[in-house]
C-alpha cells in the first residue's frame, strides 16, 4: 500500500466518526435472494435512508466542515447531475455557505427541486453533465467563488471512504468490493481503505458502456475524453474525467467493468422485487456487474453499494414497474 496516496486513512478514520451522523451507520446485509441468484453470499450496502437518498452526503459533509474549521466562508459552486448538489446543498445550508449549483438543462426534476429546497440556487446551463461543469468554472472565476468538484477535492473522497470503514467494521471480509464508477470519489475513498484493511479483497469499479470514460483513461493510462455519455445512469455519467480521480485510483483498484443498460434494467428490477429497495440506475451497477458478468460470480463474498435512490415517478413507473 503507497503511504503517500493523495487520500489519508486518517481523515477517512476521522470522516467515519465526525461527518453528519444522519449519513453514518447505513444497513448492510446479506440478501438471501440475490445471493441464490448469483451463487455467492452477496452483501448490500443501502445508502439510500437519508435526506439526501444517496451516499454523497458523506463527502459533501466532510469537506464543508474542514472549510468551516478552516474560518473560510465563501461562495461555492459545482456542477451535479442532481445527488452531489444535494448533498453540497444540505451541507452548506449547515454551515453558512452560499452556494450555486450547475446543471444539465436535461438533468432530473426531482433533483433539481430537491437542491433548490436544501438552499442551493441552481441554474441550467448545457446539454449534459460536463457541459455543466464548464459553465460553473467559468462562473466560478468571474465571481469569486470556489469551485467544488466531485472527485477532485480529497475531503470529498475521503469522506466516502467512511463506507468502507463500515463495510469491514463488523469483521466480515470480501472476496469481492463492486463499487460504481462515476467521478471517481465513492470508488477512490472506500477502495483505499479497504486495501489498507484487506489487501485481498478485489475492488472493482462499474461504469456503462455508454459512459466509459473513466475506464478508458484508467485501462490506458491517460485521460480520455468521450464526445456523449448517453446512459440511465446520470450519476456515472461522465465523459470528461477528473485527472486526479483517475490516478487516485492507481494501486488501489484492480479492475474496471463496463455494463450494458439492459443488465442495469435487470439489477434495479431484482433489487425491487427480492429486497423491496428502489435504487436508481448508478446505485444499482454493482449488482448490474453480477448479472452481465460471469467472471466475477467465482468470488464467493461480495459486496456492493447501493448509492441511491433519487428518481421521478415516471421513471420509476417507466424502469420498475414496466
Amino acid at each position: 500500500m503507497n503511504k503517500d496516496h493523495r487520500l489519508s486513512l486518517d481523515n477517512i478514520a476521522d470522516a467515519a466518526r465526525s461527518i453528519d451522523p444522519v449519513f453514518l451507520h447505513t444497513p448492510q446485509f446479506v440478501s438471501e435472494g440475490l445471493s441464490a441468484k448469483f451463487g455467492c453470499e452477496l452483501t448490500l450496502k443501502v445508502e439510500t435512508a437519508n435526506p439526501i437518498g444517496c451516499f454523497k452526503g458523506r463527502g459533501a459533509s466532510f469537506f464543508v466542515e474542514r472549510m468551516a474549521a478552516s474560518g473560510r466562508v465563501t461562495p461555492m459552486v459545482c456542477a451535479s447531475a442532481g445527488n452531489f448538489g444535494q448533498a453540497l446543498a444540505y451541507a452548506c445550508r449547515a454551515h453558512g455557505f452560499p452556494l450555486t449549483v450547475f446543471a444539465s438543462v436535461h438533468a432530473n426534476p426531482l433533483k433539481v427541486t430537491k437542491m433548490r429546497g436544501f438552499g442551493a440556487v441552481v441554474r441550467l446551463e448545457g446539454e449534459d453533465f460536463d457541459a455543466a461543469k464548464l459553465a460553473a468554472a467559468r462562473w466560478a472565476r468571474e465571481n469569486g467563488a470556489c469551485m467544488v468538484e466531485d472527485g477532485r477535492q480529497t475531503e470529498i473522497a475521503e469522506g466516502a471512504g467512511s463506507i468502507g470503514v463500515e463495510l469491514l467494521a463488523s469483521g466480515k471480509s470480501f472476496d469481492a468490493v463492486l463499487l460504481p464508477l462515476g467521478n471517481g470519489a465513492l470508488l477512490t475513498g472506500v477502495a483505499r481503505w479497504i486495501k489498507a484493511h484487506s489487501p485481498g479483497t478485489r475492488v472493482v469499479g462499474i461504469s456503462s458502456v455508454h459512459a466509459p470514460a473513466m475506464h478508458d483513461s484508467w485501462k490506458a493510462g491517460r485521460i480520455i475524453e468521450r464526445k456523449e455519455a448517453r446512459t440511465i445512469a446520470d450519476g456515472i455519467a461522465v465523459r470528461i474525467p477528473i485527472p486526479e480521480a483517475v490516478w487516485d485510483m492507481n494501486g488501489i483498484v484492480d479492475d474496471v467493468f463496463l455494463v450494458e443498460e439492459s443488465s442495469i434494467h435487470a439489477a434495479m428490477k431484482l433489487l425491487l422485487g427480492e429486497e423491496r429497495l428502489i435504487v436508481e440506475p448508478a446505485g444499482a451497477v454493482g449488482v448490474a456487474a453480477l448479472v452481465e458478468h460471469a467472471g466475477l460470480k467465482e468470488y464467493s463474498r461480495v459486496g456492493t453499494v447501493l448509492c441511491g435512490s433519487n428518481m421521478t415517478q415516471e421513471q420509476i413507473e417507466t424502469w420498475l414497474l414496466a
